[in-house]
C-alpha cells in the first residue's frame, strides 16, 4: 500500500511511460501526415469522438468502482482478523484456566502461549497462502510460532491455514474432554474459530475469483480505441479554429496526449486495484498487519522482547 500523500513523479512516470511515449509518437505522426504531407482525409468529425469519450468515461468509472470495492473488502476482512485475533487471545486467557489444586497448574502459561502463537501462525500462513508464497516463507514466518510438532504437517497441505484452524479446534475439544474448558466456553471459542474461517473464506473468494474479464478487457479496449480516434477528431479542429500560422496544427499533439494519458491512467488505476493480495504497490499491507497482530498478541502474553513494526520501503507498506 502506497503511504505517501502524493505520488512521486518517478512513480507516475514508471506507471505511464510506455503509453505516454506511444501517445506522443502516434499523435505526432497524425499531425505530420495531416500538416506537412497534406493528408486531410485523415480527419473525422469531432462530435462522434466526443460522444465516445463520454461513454468511455462512464464505463471506466463503473469498472474502477468495482475494483476499489474488491480492495476495500479485502482491507475490511483483514481489519476484522486483527480485532478477532485480540478477542481470541482474551478468551484464551479468561476461558482456559486450570482449576485450583490441579496437579499441572503451572502449565497454564505454556498452554496459553501455544494457543496464541498458533493464531499468529495462522495469520502469517493465510498471508503466504493468499500471496502464493507458502513454500519460501513458511520457515521464517510461520514455523517459529508452531509450538506443537503436529502443526508442522500443515505446511504440506493444500490449504495450510485451514489445517491450523483445525488444530485449534481439536485442542479446544481436548481441553473440554479433560474438564479444563466448560461446554459454554468451548462453544464461544469455537464461534471465534468460525469467524476466522469466514474471514479466510472471504479473502480466498477475492483471490480466486478474478475481476470479471469482460469488464476489465473491454475497458482497456475502449480507452485505447478512444485514444486512437482522438487525434483524428482534434486535428481538423485545431487547423480550422486556431488561425495562428502554418504550425498551429501541432498544438493538437500536447492536448491530445494529455487527454489520452488521463483516460489511460484512470483505466490503469482500476486495473492495479483488481487483486488486493498480490503483494504489489497498491495492495492490502498484509505483512504490516500480521506484524501488528504479532506485536499485540505477544504483548498480551507479557513478552518484553517484541519485533519492530514493518516500515514502508520506498513509500510502500507491504
Amino acid at each position: 500500500m502506497y503511504v505517501r500523500t502524493n505520488l512521486r513523479p518517478i512513480v507516475i512516470w514508471r506507471l505511464s511511460r510506455n503509453s505516454l511515449i506511444f501517445f506522443l509518437v502516434y499523435n505526432g505522426m497524425i499531425c505530420f501526415l495531416y500538416g506537412p504531407l497534406n493528408m486531410h482525409a485523415l480527419d473525422i468529425p469531432w462530435q462522434p469522438v466526443a460522444t465516445l469519450g463520454t461513454a468511455v468515461a462512464f464505463y471506466i468509472g463503473f469498472k474502477n468502482n468495482g475494483s476499489y470495492d474488491r480492495f476495500w473488502e479485502g482491507r475490511q476482512l483483514w481489519g476484522s482478523i486483527v480485532n478477532t485475533s485480540r478477542v481470541w487471545t482474551l478468551r484464551v486467557f479468561d476461558f482456559v484456566q486450570f482449576p485450583d489444586g490441579y496437579p499441572d497448574a503451572d502449565r497454564v502459561q505454556v498452554l496459553h502461549r501455544r494457543l496464541v502463537y498458533r493464531q499468529i501462525a495462522w495469520c502469517n500462513a493465510l498471508r503466504l497462502h493468499l500471496r502464493r508464497q507458502t513454500a519460501e516463507g513458511w520457515d521464517a514466518e510461520v514455523a517459529p510460532f508452531l509450538l506443537d510438532p503436529d502443526d508442522s504437517a500443515a505446511r504440506f497441505a493444500a490449504n495450510p491455514p485451514t489445517h491450523l484452524l483445525r488444530h485449534q479446534s481439536k485442542e479446544l475439544l481436548d481441553l473440554h474432554r479433560v474438564g479444563l474448558l466448560s461446554e459454554f466456553r468451548q462453544v464461544a471459542m469455537m464461534q471465534t474459530v468460525q469467524d476466522f474461517f469466514n474471514f479466510q473464506g472471504g479473502c480466498e473468494r477475492i483471490k480466486n475469483t478474478p475481476f470479471p474479464r469482460q469488464y476489465a478487457y473491454f475497458s482497456f479496449v475502449f480507452v485505447w480505441l478512444f485514444a486512437l480516434l482522438l487525434p483524428l477528431g482534434l486535428v481538423e479542429e485545431f487547423d480550422s479554429r486556431l488561425p495562428l500560422g502554418q504550425y498551429h496544427v501541432w498544438l493538437m499533439v500536447p492536448f491530445s496526449v494529455l487527454v489520452s494519458w488521463v483516460f489511460n491512467t484512470i483505466e490503469l488505476v482500476g486495473h492495479i486495484s483488481e487483486n488486493p493480495f498480490d503483494n504489489t504497490m497498491n495492495d492490502v499491507p498484509m505483512t504490516s498487519i500480521c506484524r501488528s497482530i504479532e506485536i499485540d498478541l505477544r504483548e498480551l502474553l507479557g513478552e518484553a522482547t517484541l519485533p519492530p513494526k514493518v516500515e514502508p520501503v520506498d513509500d510502500v507498506l507491504y
